[in-house]
């Protein structure tokens, strides 16, 4: 079962993972990224193209699905403003073995970073700025190709 949800609300880590280890896996990988405080970080929007962006991510999951062949994945990305602390993302996988779920989650985290259409701005106070694709997530992406 592939699970894709961009939305605004809170993302509650112990249902998204219930549900996830509710699928028979005798392993479930699971990440939670949070705002952090960089550089003076007060606060982070992030924007998406409703539609395409629950595509790339659907695909994402179908190809982790597949090359690892997992039982489940899930990917609950947040949108719109965010204070430190709060969870950005959740991704999980679900599969036979530990290495399949390790793996899979990997790949999710890594290739959603660069596969999935997300505008990011950074608050510090008053200023707001985009922030520009990073060259290190695009070699944690190509990693798995």
């Amino acid at each position: 079962m592939i699970r894709i949800a961009v939305r605004p609300d809170p993302i509650d880590v112990a249902a998204e993972l219930a549900a996830v280890e509710g699928q028979g896996a005798g392993a479930v990988a699971s990440f939670t990224g949070m705002v952090r405080g960089d550089d003076g970080v007060t606060e982070l929007e992030l924007e998406h193209y409703p539609g395409m962006t629950e595509g790339a991510l659907a695909g994402l999951a179908e190809t982790a699905t597949a090359r690892w062949s997992l039982l489940g994945a899930t990917v609950v990305h947040r949108v719109g403003r965010m204070a430190l602390g709060d969870r950005i993302v959740f991704v999980a996988a679900a599969a036979l073995h530990r290495r399949e779920a390790l793996d899979a989650c990997a790949f999710l985290i890594d290739s959603l970073k660069t596969g999935a259409p997300f505008w990011k701005r950074e608050r510090r106070g008053e200023d707001a700025t985009w922030v520009e694709a990073k060259t290190a997530d695009d070699a944690a992406a190509k990693r798995w190709m």
